[in-house]
Formats: structure tokens, C-alpha cells, sequence
């Protein structure tokens, strides 16, 4: 195996290890259990096992090394194409194709005009280029797809990390009706890929505006807030799994509910709740939700607004840390 991608997958398996394990120790809603990422550790340390032995990427059948691009794509892989049948081939080389599409940028995202709804978004990177996401999508049975989405870190290279997720995004949506399937297809994506060291939180709903109905699954993200304008009541649509990323086998299942006149969805990233006072305060998700039901008369944009100003004066005019993104959904 050539000596670049031996030190590449050796630094990408080191550095996917310490962050698998950080993530855990630093883990503070009990969503990280030891026995759900101990199998993904397994694989990772059985894998820097035989990259010191030299069996790693060694085919199965003929002892030869398979194709570098699929130890790229998986560092798990262990039979050469030749040896799959067409079926399994085809299936492959899409992957692969798949992940090269991954890398490159998208179009810029646009806002919907789903009828019934009022639609709204914002993002704000800390840096020049941020690590936050969000985007509107269309499935393949006529309904809207809605993420937003986090990647660990900030600056360039999350920002990088962001784009591909974008085009992940889009190319996998409008051939599915289903959200788990996109996420599933995505973690699939991402586990074993060398160049993916870090996590991303993911809330993916699926939104109907014929029957009104929301479908989500939200991967370790920060849980999404609904008001009820019928009683001025709020809920939050909590996690539903883990981090794209982290285990081995998916695990996350989705939720869903019935949306009324009135009702005002607002997705956002922890840069929004997680705002720190002078005094490090925390602006924390309750501060959120008294903002939005003290302006629940509000349009999307106009409510978006209401909330920049609390982080605002919150944070007296310091810049905020981390990046900021905010989804606001009204229906009408």
C-alpha cells in the first residue's frame, strides 16, 4: 500500500479515535452510551491493528490490495471490485461517485414558498467561514425537506465539511420520500471515511403542507421548539439518536405530529442558546422560547429579527463565539 495513504489513514483513525472518545467524556445530555460506541472504537482499533501488521485493505480472496479510492471511501473494505458480482459493483461505484459529488459545493440555498407557511432563516458564522447549515429540499412524493445541521468546530474546515454535507444532501433527498433513509445514507457515507474525523448534529424534518403532518429525526442536534399559538404553550422536539458519525450501526428513529394554524417551529444551532453574557451566562433555550411566544404575532423574518436583538442585548454587543443559524416555520 503506498506510504501516503498508510500515514493518511493511520492519522485519520488516530484523530477519529480521540474525538469518538471526547465526545463521550464531554457528553452532558446522557445520549452517549458506552456500549452503543464501544463496537465503532472496536473497529477503529482493530483497523490501526492491522495497519501496523500490514493487513489492512489486504483482499480477502486474492491477497492482493484493494483500490486505494475504496480504502478512501471505507478503510474497512477488504475484497477488490473485480471480485464483486455486477450488482455489488454498481452499488459501489456509486458510492464512490457518490462521495465525490460530496466534495464539491452546492448552489446557494433558497427559501421555499410553501403554501400555508411562512418560512425564514438566518445564519451568522463566528468566523469567515462557519461550520453551521441549513437548507430546503424537495423529496421525491411532492413534500419539503428542512435541515439544519452543526458540525463540531468552526473556521474553514468545518465550513468544508458543511459543503459536502450540502451536496450529500442534495443528491440523496429527491430519490427518497424518507428521512431516516437520507441519514442513514449519510452516517453510511461518513463512518469509515478517513477524511471525516468529527461529528455532525443533524435535525431533518419533513414537512406536508397538503396535511399539515412534520416528520423529523433529529441526530444529536439541539432539540427544535414548537409553540402552540391555541394554548401559549411550547414543547421541544428533543433527540431522537446520535451524531452522524459516531456508531457503527444507526440507531436513530423518527417522530411525527400534526402542525395547527398558528403553530411556530424555530430550528436553530447552540451558537443561538449557548450566547454568553459579559457576566458567562448562558442564553439557554428557555430565553429562546419566552422571546417567541412574547412575539408569537410576529412573520418569520420579523420574529428571526426579535431574536438576534435579545442575543444582542444579551451578550451587551460582544460577538458572539460560536456560529449561529435560525429556521423560522409559521404556519398560516
Amino acid at each position: 500500500m503506498d506510504t501516503n495513504l498508510v500515514n493518511d489513514i493511520r492519522r485519520g483513525l488516530e484523530e477519529k479515535r480521540a474525538t469518538v472518545c471526547e465526545r463521550c467524556r464531554r457528553d452532558e445530555a446522557g445520549m452517549v452510551d458506552d456500549r452503543d460506541v464501544q463496537p465503532h472504537l472496536h473497529v477503529i482499533d482493530e483497523s490501526l491493528q492491522k495497519l501496523e501488521a500490514g493487513t489492512l485493505g489486504v483482499c480477502t480472496v486474492c491477497q492482493g490490495i484493494v483500490d486505494e479510492r475504496l480504502l478512501q471511501m471505507d478503510y474497512t473494505a477488504c475484497v477488490c471490485l473485480d471480485h464483486y458480482s455486477s450488482q455489488e459493483r454498481r452499488q459501489l461505484e456509486n458510492e464512490l461517485e457518490l462521495s465525490q459529488v460530496v466534495q464539491r459545493a452546492l448552489l446557494p440555498q433558497q427559501v421555499p414558498e410553501l403554501p400555508g407557511f411562512d418560512i425564514a432563516g438566518f445564519s451568522r458564522p463566528a468566523q469567515i467561514i462557519g461550520g453551521d447549515y441549513f437548507d430546503f429540499l424537495a423529496f421525491n412524493d411532492g413534500a419539503h425537506g428542512l435541515v439544519v445541521a452543526d458540525v463540531s468546530g468552526k473556521g474553514v474546515s468545518a465550513g468544508i465539511l458543511m459543503t459536502s454535507l450540502q451536496t450529500a444532501f442534495h443528491t440523496i433527498v429527491p430519490e427518497t420520500d424518507s428521512p431516516l433513509k437520507v441519514l442513514e445514507k449519510i452516517n453510511r457515507l461518513y463512518i469509515h471515511n478517513i477524511k471525516f474525523t468529527t461529528f455532525v448534529t443533524i435535525f431533518f424534518a419533513k414537512i406536508d403542507p397538503r396535511t399539515r403532518t412534520l416528520v423529523y429525526a433529529n441526530a444529536g442536534h439541539a432539540p427544535a421548539l414548537l409553540y402552540h399559538a391555541r394554548n401559549k404553550e411550547h414543547e421541544w422536539l428533543r433527540r431522537t439518536g446520535l451524531a452522524i458519525g459516531l456508531m457503527e450501526e444507526f440507531s436513530v428513529h423518527s417522530e411525527s405530529l400534526q402542525l395547527e394554524r398558528g403553530d411556530t417551529l424555530v430550528f436553530y444551532t447552540d451558537g443561538v442558546t449557548e450566547a454568553m453574557s459579559p457576566r458567562q451566562e448562558l442564553f439557554e433555550r428557555e430565553r429562546l422560547a419566552e422571546v417567541i411566544a412574547h412575539n408569537e404575532g410576529a412573520p418569520a423574518d420579523a420574529l428571526i429579527q426579535k431574536i438576534l436583538q435579545a442575543l444582542n442585548e444579551f451578550a451587551q454587543g460582544d460577538p458572539l463565539a460560536d456560529d449561529a443559524t435560525l429556521v423560522v416555520c409559521k404556519v398560516q
